[in-house]
């Protein structure tokens, strides 16, 4: 598949790559945060905001959320996880801010009732995180209501066995696979690049990368290879409270991503061998022979 949309945005081979800032879960719990972050995007020249929406008591066990964990929100895990996860009157404000601004939104649903609540709002694609790759009901259903929303499947921690069986799962029409390393933040060493190449290769479809390392460098040369979709995670202060944001790219971080991936593009060019316009000159003042 050379092209796919999402939502009316042409996405593929020769087309700008589609940047995706993932807000996550460094809002924090706050609202005004996320609101935050979504203007941090837009003005960024960034294409959509991605949360994470998960169904507390079925994603993590009874004794996983009793654990103890420090936080802002308690003592306990599951003080931790529903402090982090906005309700229906939160979503209804971010997908009304997103539709004023002009920028698209979609979600990482963890679980199907994930997938149900999300579905409400008719979000521009579906996206499975890597933790969910092997969860066959998850992606099956995430399919059933996708229709012919893309999906976008990141791709960390999994073998390739794994990733055949989710792809055969998911089937490959609106596929998009992401190239992703799921430490945080991710090393160079740890990244391996050429990983999107072969998935591309494998499976036919087309591919991007999600990144979780600390420089920009990394995601540029995605781009030079041939990703169509970018995805970062963003934040106001990579010293903020919360276990993402030291992966996450501050304010001048995502500026200076999105210039230097759109710079990049324009140097690509079409790849057809041409005698530039500007060379012209240059040719009569400095070849011999063959003018």
């Amino acid at each position: 598949m050379a092209h796919l949309k999402i939502h009316d945005t042409l996405v593929g081979d020769g087309q700008p790559s589609f940047f995706i800032a993932e807000i996550g879960i460094n809002h924090n719990g706050d609202l005004e945060l996320a609101k935050k972050l979504i203007e941090l995007a837009d003005a960024s020249g960034c294409n959509a905001v991605k949360f994470q929406k998960r169904t507390v008591d079925v994603v993590y066990t009874a004794a996983e959320l009793a654990a103890p964990r420090e936080s802002p929100f308690g003592d306990t895990n599951g003080d931790l996880k529903r402090g982090l996860e906005f309700g229906l009157e939160e979503y209804r404000e971010i997908d009304r801010y997103c539709r004023e601004l002009g920028i698209l939104w979609l979600a990482s649903c963890w679980d199907e009732g994930a997938v149900d609540f999300i579905d409400q709002f008719e979000v521009c694609a579906y996206k499975i995180a890597s933790a969910s790759l092997t969860d066959d009901a998850l992606l099956a259903y995430t399919r059933a209501k996708a229709g012919k929303r893309p999906i976008l499947l990141s791709t960390g921690m999994s073998t390739l066995a794994q990733v055949d069986r989710a792809v055969e799962v998911l089937g490959k029409d609106n596929l998009i696979l992401l190239h992703t390393c799921s430490t945080y933040p991710s090393t160079y060493e740890e990244i391996n690049l050429r990983t999107m190449l072969g998935l591309r290769d494998r499976y036919g479809v087309l591919v991007g990368y999600s990144g979780h390392e600390s420089g920009l460098a990394p995601s540029v040369g995605a781009v030079a290879m041939g990703a169509c979709v970018v995805e970062r995670h963003i934040t106001l202060d990579r010293a903020m409270w919360g276990s993402d944001q030291a992966a996450s790219l501050g304010p001048s971080g995502v500026v200076r991503l999105l210039r230097d991936i759109r710079i990049l593009e324009s140097a690509l060019g079409d790849g057809v061998k041409r005698v530039a316009e500007r060379e012209l000159p240059i040719i009569k003042k400095l070849r011999r022979v063959g003018a």
